[in-house]
């Protein structure tokens, strides 16, 4: 298996080299003022077809099916209470639904989606919690959007990774994945063909640190999780350049974070499935908001199959028995609801301040205090007039911004002729995730002024003082604060993340930092609450389970006992969302 692998490797790598010595029309070009604009208003590219063709597809599509076909009858139904209304939350209730059980959800805010959450300003305008894309090594988002007969909504782009040239003001460079071609050849083809971030010597040095992820696979991948970024280059020679020019923009896209805190483990999770398919790295927006876009038709498919969801319900309290299970738990309304299994959907951060304090004690529940959420800031920027953009997303390799994509040219619910709208993430945006300045606490007007000081870099001849008659003007510009978004992917973290079953007979775990092999995504929040139904499943048809992940060694056994803080406050960031503004309270849900 290991010669196959290689010699696939060798023969890609010879491929790509002869593509790129001799084959002029796969050279990039580089372009000017944010690329082409591409004029693709109601104009669909399909999904790609060899997405559904990899193993990962089959493997999610396969764990679908065992739901649907499970099917249980009233007699054996569950009733399942499902705390929290994000992806995770509401994936585990729509496979909970699809096998015959009747899940509850119980979202503390006003809005569905937790970290994907958008809402509507006075304007009518939508102000999101993050730019959110979707990947074509995205296996059991690309089944749950087929599930829901909703594949339509997703805006295909062209196979492309596009980066701001950092010494060249105003100019992009892009890697250019060719149709047709199978992995791994079309991203050897992409790279190797691509003149303008890496020399061919800095190339060939990347192949020592992974080769041994394409001939090792996951093992090899999960035992760099000790390492930052910057240790594993060191360990296998690779040149700083790298880091500057690929390593750094992939560490803010993928955690929010530089890469010397960031654990290798991410970036190879990555690279991996941008590698070995064909159709991995290619993107694709949403064509409007989540609540409504995404989240909306899990709840119609939850609910006609005898589910609930509920807004503006959080948890006071998680309840328990004389035997630790859970009894029931307690909201913040004064009620109390009791199901037959609870499943946890909530960010780590908040479940930490509700779990009991007889829970405390326990290994699987003192191991969560090694896991936090990492601060990002999520900022959208309209503009008077249209900006040349790439109908795509960009890493514009910013000092203070990861990504960004004009949404007025890549999702047709912002679509306009004649006006930008810029949405940027701003990472790392505090001093534990890389930042100089804790940003995460600074005025809006203050953000704002960083981010577009940043902008006159990647538009020096349509913003700013150097652009005509003083360039584009902003119009309105939002500014939502994750102070606690997805688990931090610093390293030695795996080691430290829950199994869905947990040692409590009627409680599971779900959430992105639950084990998972996507990390902190929207694919790991939905695999993760996918899993979490699998054990529901299992428990109720009495069938073995996997078993309770045992806590690390340095986890002590018996834990310190401690109450529950519970959860302080009732904005959006008290329950791990994103918000707009500092102050106490806010008009948004």
């Amino acid at each position: 298996m290991q010669l196959r692998l290689r010699s696939t490797i060798i023969q890609a790598l010879q491929f790509a080299s002869f593509a790129f010595a001799f084959t002029g029309t796969l050279k990039p070009g580089r372009h000017s003022s944010g690329l082409e604009l591409h004029a693709t208003a109601g104009v669909r590219l399909p999904t790609p077809p060899r997405i559904k063709e990899t193993q990962n597809f089959r493997d999610a599509a396969e764990l679908s099916r065992k739901f649907s076909e499970e099917r249980v009858d009233k007699s054996q139904s569950k009733t399942v209470a499902i705390i929290g209304g994000g992806l995770s939350g509401l994936a585990c209730a729509k496979y909970l639904a699809d096998a015959g059980h009747t899940p509850i959800v119980y979202e503390a805010r006003g809005v569905l989606g937790g970290k994907v959450s958008a809402w509507q300003d006075a304007d009518g305008d939508w102000v999101e919690t993050g730019l959110h894309i979707f990947f074509g090594a995205y296996p059991n988002m690309m089944n749950l959007f087929e599930e829901l007969d909703i594949e339509d909504r997703l805006q295909w782009k062209e196979h492309q990774m596009t980066f701001a040239m950092q010494e060249l003001p105003g100019q992009f460079t892009s890697f250019k994945f060719p149709p047709g071609v199978p992995a791994p050849f079309n991203m050897a083809t992409a790279i190797l063909t691509n003149t303008e971030m890496l020399s061919l010597e800095e190339k060939i040095k990347m192949v020592p640190g992974l080769l041994p992820m394409l001939l090792e696979g996951q093992s090899f991948i999960d035992a760099q999780d000790e390492l930052s970024v910057l240790q594993f280059m060191k360990k296998y020679g690779m040149p700083e350049r790298i880091n500057e020019e690929i390593f750094i923009a992939m560490g803010k896209a993928l955690d929010f974070i530089d890469p010397d805190k960031l654990s290798m483990t991410v970036i190879l999770t990555a690279m991996n499935r941008f590698i070995n398919e064909a159709d991995g790295s290619q993107t694709a927006f949403l064509d409007g908001n989540q609540p409504d876009r995404l989240c909306q038709p899990i709840v119609e498919h939850v609910e006609s199959r005898g589910g609930k969801v509920y807004l503006g319900k959080p948890i006071a309290s998680i309840d328990l028995n004389d035997d630790k299970t859970v009894n029931g738990l307690s909201l913040s309304d004064g009620t109390t609801v009791t199901a037959d299994y609870y499943v946890s959907a909530m960010p780590v951060d908040v479940l930490k301040r509700l779990i009991p304090t007889k829970w405390s004690p326990m290994p699987y529940f003192t191991q969560l205090k090694e896991l936090e959420g990492i601060p990002v800031i999520n900022i959208q920027i309209w503009f008077d007039r249209k900006l040349t953009s790439v109908d795509g997303l960009c890493f514009s390799r910013s000092p203070l911004l990861s990504v960004y994509a004009d949404m007025s040219t890549c999702c047709d619910e912002y679509a306009s002729e004649d006006k930008s709208m810029l949405e940027l993430v701003f990472a790392p945006c505090s001093n534990f995730a890389g930042s100089e300045k804790n940003w995460i606490e600074a005025q809006e007007a203050e953000i704002i002024d960083a981010t577009m000081k940043e902008l006159e870099r990647l538009f020096p001849t349509e913003i700013g003082p150097s652009a005509h008659i003083g360039g584009a003007k902003v119009t309105k510009s939002t500014v939502v604060r994750v102070p606690r978004s997805v688990y931090a992917a610093t390293p030695g973290r795996n080691k430290y993340r829950p199994s869905q079953e947990s040692p409590i007979d009627n409680f599971v775990m779900a959430g992105d930092f639950a084990l998972q092999k996507y990390l902190g995504s929207m694919e790991g929040a939905v695999l993760s609450g996918k899993l979490a139904a699998e054990v529901v499943c299992d428990k109720s048809a009495k069938r073995a389970t996997l078993g309770v992940r045992s806590a690390h060694a340095s986890i002590p056994s018996p834990g310190e006992t401690r109450d529950p803080t519970g959860v302080v406050g009732k904005n959006p960031i008290s329950y791990g969302g994103g918000q707009q503004g500092l102050e106490t309270t806010v008009s948004h849900p």
